[in-house]
């Protein structure tokens, strides 16, 4: 069942987005060569915890993961496309990292990811990125009334086509609210005009994962968690909850 959301219950979300937003903006300043992922997990959480909200990953457990989620962020490096867990691997000159943050507040959730290089970036990872945030904005720009479903995935799914770049098939993003995960599934591709009609009121989670070397193959690590690229090379990750309005995409997420 999908959720619509009112205009009032669309600005407490946007109160919990700012929270991933400084939360993911506090993370990047502070990933540096050196810096163990447990200390950027500490970094998010100190944010949450001083604006009053909760983490919505932690000791979050679907159905295809052995055990709850441990950490409060998602820290995935270089071939690792989603949901890595933060341990005490160290920051080395040129990883590239994705972080996935959610939050909770008021009853509320918002969830947001980044993707970025540590010292001296690879151009390739640098192209990896900026392709992947064209297709987050391609897939918000898609997020309109009268839209489908299969509108938002085609937009995201053909531009990681044209850029060569492969996309995990089971994973994209998801409906949002009350719960982290609700209905709909927003896959990170589809066909134009298909699937579910898009409405005022419905908040999205946009999520585009790109592998590079136009396979999206993935393997599960002994953890059941972290998804690494079958072929090993670099993925990227961009996420942001978007509601859709009579006005246009309405980005809760911003910093």
């Amino acid at each position: 069942m999908v959720e619509i959301k009112t205009d009032n219950e669309l600005d407490a979300m946007r109160e919990a987005g700012r929270v991933v937003a400084r939360a993911l903006q506090a993370v990047r300043k502070h990933a540096a060569v050196g810096v163990r992922l447990t200390e950027l997990d500490e970094v998010a959480a100190s944010v949450i915890a001083e604006a009053g909200a909760r983490p919505a990953f932690l000791h979050y457990h679907p159905a295809f993961a052995p055990t709850p989620f441990p950490a409060m962020i998602c820290a995935s490096v270089n071939d690792a496309i989603v949901h890595g867990i933060p341990d005490c691997y160290r920051l080395r000159e040129g990883d590239l990292l994705s972080v996935d943050c959610g939050a909770h507040l008021d009853g509320w959730a918002a969830d947001a990811a980044v993707s970025l290089t540590v010292g001296t970036a690879r151009p390739a990872d640098l192209a990896l990125i900026e392709a992947t945030e064209r297709a987050l904005a391609a897939g918000i720009a898609a997020a309109l009334p009268g839209n489908r479903i299969g509108d938002i995935g085609h937009a995201i799914g053909e531009l990681a086509r044209q850029a060569g770049y492969g996309t995990p098939p089971d994973f994209g993003g998801h409906g949002i609210g009350r719960r982290m995960h609700e209905d709909p599934s927003v896959p990170n591709h589809g066909r134009p005009g298909r699937g579910m009609v898009l409405r005022h009121g419905m908040v999205l989670a946009i999520e585009p994962m790109f592998v590079a070397g136009g396979d999206g193959r993935y393997r599960t690590a002994a953890d059941g968690w972290r998804l690494h690229s079958i072929s090993g090379e670099r993925a990227a990750h961009a996420e942001h909850t978007v509601a859709v309005t009579d006005e246009g995409p309405r980005i809760l997420t911003l910093p």
